[in-house]
């Protein structure tokens, strides 16, 4: 599959490129802004979003355009689950920081039985 990381912090999104790669997955990005993740959404199938993106845009609105535009199963990756609220519908789940690679495998997994 190919996976999208939004991720705004440079270790985590280089661990979930790791952790996405080593289970025999494609990475696209990672992109540390709305914009940069947009402009490559047609190329993913499934993307790890944080809440808080680097140019102050919201994960949980991107992940609704990718979601509602791109149909890309969106799985948000946040220290703040609590705060998705918006956004959360069509997500198809939320991981807590820190993570382990076991949580992210799982729900490449998930993403990956979903596409069908």
């Amino acid at each position: 599959m190919k996976v999208m990381i939004v991720e705004d912090e440079p270790l985590v999104a280089l661990e979930l490129e790791r952790i996405a790669v080593e289970a025999g997955h494609e990475v696209v990005g990672p992109f540390m802004t709305a914009g940069q993740a947009l402009a490559y959404a047609s190329k993913a199938q499934v993307a790890f979003v944080d809440l808080g993106l680097a140019d102050g845009d919201s994960g949980a609105g991107l992940a609704r355009r990718l979601t509602d535009r791109f149909r890309i199963k969106v799985i948000f990756v946040t220290g703040s689950p609590e705060r998705v609220g918006y956004g959360l519908e069509g997500a198809i789940g939320i991981i807590d920081k820190p993570f382990t690679d076991k949580v992210i495998v799982d729900a490449l997994e998930k993403a990956q039985r979903l596409q069908g």
